[in-house]
């Protein structure tokens, strides 16, 4: 903990040694997946202080709209789908199950990346079922990954203020770690800039490293910057971006070496410019071309919905690096 402190405040050093890292795990590619984000509602029972995507009247997809949306990707060659919503009282693991089945009958090709661990602890105990019954249940009906979001900040310190009503640190490991002894790859996020301590976030990445010595199941890395605005964690909270962005990445990607091979700057949280900077700072993924994308939108962010492939092309050669389409295992395409 003391020498990662010392390494945060000195960025002369922790720049290049995140640098030298990347290399040495990924060499000089730099990657990005063609896909396609579906909230298939904005509903919730949750209570979540940094949430703007919330609306009591809001909309939920019928299946169809689904396979439109999907059916949308697959027409622009996406490799995945990623698909979460708010949480709908009445739903169980029926209701997310037929979400997976509905689009592998059209589209048996398409892989699916779904379901927070919060979706998960929803879905089981609206079931009356273990994580481990619902997760298998799921992956039976199509589910290829997870997405390692409601991670927030997994010290239960920072949860009981921000999101009280949520799953506990405990119960969100449990979820993942049953996901990946169940055969279901996630990625490990986390959501910093606002309430927590910088020891708090060293805290979450050891946990998250614990958990990948383990399992080996983490394909990325995912640092998500706050967004402040449109919610009430965010009101009067001003946050200093840029160059503690960088740092925090690069510290990331020391403290998770060599365990997780993969870290991803956010181009929609970050903005283009600052997120091919992180790039010069440890990171390697540039995440998805998303086609839409509603929840940081909703917070505040003005960086867009949609990057095309021979975008991020040009953003990877403009430092460089060499642009390569992935899929979501980090397999190449193409």
């Amino acid at each position: 903990m003391d020498d990662a402190f010392e390494l945060y405040d000195n960025p002369n050093v922790l720049f290049p040694l995140a640098d030298r890292l990347r290399k040495k795990a990924v060499g000089d590619i730099v990657t990005y997946i063609v896909n396609r984000n579906i909230n298939f509602t904005n509903r919730c029972i949750g209570t979540c202080k940094f949430c703007a995507f919330k609306k009591e009247d809001g909309y939920i997809l019928s299946i169809h709209d689904i396979l439109e949306k999907t059916k949308e990707a697959v027409d622009v060659n996406a490799t995945e789908v990623c698909i979460q919503g708010g949480l709908l009282a009445d739903w169980d693991v029926s209701n997310y199950c037929e979400i997976l089945e509905s689009i592998k009958k059209v589209y048996p090709h398409i892989h699916i990346h779904a379901f927070s661990p919060m979706e998960v602890f929803h879905a089981a105990r609206n079931s009356n079922l273990s994580y481990k019954e619902t997760l298998l249940r799921l992956r039976a009906s199509g589910l290829g990954s997870m997405p390692g979001t409601a991670a927030e900040i997994l010290v239960d310190r920072v949860r009981e203020e921000i999101c009280p009503d949520k799953l506990t640190a405990h119960e969100w490991m449990e979820i993942i770690t049953t996901a990946h002894y169940s055969g279901i790859p996630t990625t490990a996020t986390i959501m910093y800039g606002h309430i927590e301590t910088l020891a708090e976030r060293i805290e979450h990445l050891f946990i998250i490293r614990d958990i990948q010595k383990k399992t080996g199941g983490f394909t990325e890395f995912v640092p998500l910057p706050f967004m402040p605005s449109n919610n009430l964690l965010g009101e009067g909270n001003h946050i200093s971006r840029g160059f503690e962005d960088l740092k925090f990445h690069a510290l990331a990607r020391v403290l998770l070496y060599p365990y997780i091979k993969n870290i991803q700057a956010s181009w929609v949280k970050m903005g283009t410019e600052l997120a091919q900077s992180a790039l010069m700072c440890g990171a390697n993924d540039l995440g998805g071309t998303l086609m839409e994308e509603k929840i940081s939108k909703s917070a505040g962010a003005t960086n867009g919905e949609y990057m095309a492939p021979d975008d991020f092309g040009k953003m990877i050669r403009q430092i460089n690096r060499i642009p390569r389409q992935r899929d979501t295992l980090y397999g190449q395409v193409g």
